[in-house]
């Protein structure tokens, strides 16, 4: 059966109305049901006013009590779940919110985030849930944002990045525990370039700090952003992350970089060429309140966290991280780096980064012992990713 269109427009809006952090309506069906309860002890004198009343008072107490026991354990996350509204871009959440049992290893759904601040038309993402995401009651997890490159899309962190195998071994050592991994979408198509910027590309700097977080904070019931989130990713996606964690340090513990380069360029070189007239609509100002160098040298960060990895075979990202290394350091960011020997811009790379640092982002999302100093084994640079092209 079809939908209507006002089905579909209440569908939307109910998608929108979590029912497990909606706390200002309990407060006021509490409100309300204490109010008819004083009017039924108080004003209403006639028997047929207080029959017609005791029913609707009886039901803002059953429905006052219902919303608490959901928001505990978690079963229906918005009001569209629980009115039967998902819509199809729900389904997969509705299937995973509805699974009864806790599964041995995390599961990787393909969920659409909508750009409903943003207006940025990302492609559906990928959301890695570990085993103990399952559990009731559902326990409030942290969340890694993991960035993909261009040309590319989210479902590279899960075919090349090999990320979920990263998290299940990490997963299978703390009791199915671990970070809940956001690969949302960056670019809006293949080949597109946004560099986590507002321009004429589209608005993803906003859809990655205003409409990402608050759809996985309130869909999956993780940790507010902040303390319990970090932000990782490869190539173009490696610079976002730095430069979203020194843009929004409110929202991000920590930030890896794999493989980026010096700051947002429209090009594969640190050198800026026409970057701020391609990104900045030409203005200076712009490109300066996004470029690394600028922001570590006009601000401390000394509760940020920062890890840089790179093959040692990738001359415009290593430059980049040899320069970008002091300054973070200086700027109070307690900083790692991890130089991959013979490693070159290649998916078994950046695979190889992140399950190096899985542990050390595990332990700055608020999870598990801190982490022990990283590895360094060697990549063959001949090694590269088959049938896809090397994103920057």
């Amino acid at each position: 059966m079809r939908w209507t269109v006002v089905q579909r427009l209440l569908g939307d809006f109910c998608a929108d109305l979590s029912l497990v952090d909606w706390w200002p309506l309990r407060l006021v069906l509490l409100a309300v049901t204490v109010l008819l309860a004083a009017l039924l002890v108080w004003r209403f004198r006639r028997r047929a006013v207080r029959l017609a009343l005791l029913p609707l008072v009886v039901l803002l107490v059953a429905v006052n009590v219902l919303i608490g026991v959901n928001a505990y354990f978690g079963y229906y996350l918005t009001v569209a779940q629980a009115l039967g509204l998902d819509g199809e871009d729900q389904g997969s959440l509705a299937m995973l919110n509805a699974q009864q049992t806790r599964p041995a290893n995390g599961i990787v759904a393909t969920i659409d985030i909508p750009g409903s601040s943003s207006g940025f038309a990302a492609r559906p993402a990928e959301v890695y849930l570990p085993p103990a995401w399952f559990a009731r009651p559902r326990p409030r997890l942290p969340v890694v944002l993991l960035l993909h490159g261009t040309p590319g899309s989210p479902t590279d962190w899960v075919d090349g990045g090999r990320a979920a195998d990263a998290a299940n071994e990490w997963a299978a050592g703390h009791g199915g525990v671990a970070p809940v991994i956001v690969m949302p979408d960056v670019n809006g198509d293949v080949f597109d370039d946004t560099e986590c910027v507002d321009s004429a590309r589209g608005k993803a700097e906003r859809y990655l700090t205003v409409d990402v977080p608050k759809f996985v904070h309130s869909r999956f019931l993780t940790r507010e952003p902040g303390r319990y989130w970090a932000v990782a990713g490869l190539s173009e996606g490696g610079t976002c992350s730095l430069v979203l964690a020194l843009r929004h340090p409110d929202m991000f513990a920590a930030f890896a970089d794999y493989g980026g380069l010096v700051g947002p360029r429209d090009g594969d070189v640190n050198d800026p060429g026409d970057t701020i007239a391609a990104l900045f609509d030409g203005s200076r100002k712009r490109f300066e309140a996004h470029e690394p160098a600028a922001l570590l040298g006009r601000h401390r960060f000394p509760g940020l966290h920062g890890y840089f990895v790179v093959g040692e075979a990738d001359p415009e990202p290593l430059a980049a991280t040899r320069f970008l290394e002091g300054l973070t350091r200086r700027a109070g960011i307690d900083t790692r780096v991890d130089v991959i020997p013979g490693g070159e811009h290649v998916f078994p790379v950046w695979s190889q980064a992140f399950a190096t640092t899985m542990p050390w982002l595990a332990q700055q999302v608020g999870l598990g012992p801190p982490a022990p100093p990283p590895g360094r084994a060697p990549t063959p640079a001949a090694v590269r990713p088959r049938s896809r092209a090397v994103p920057r």
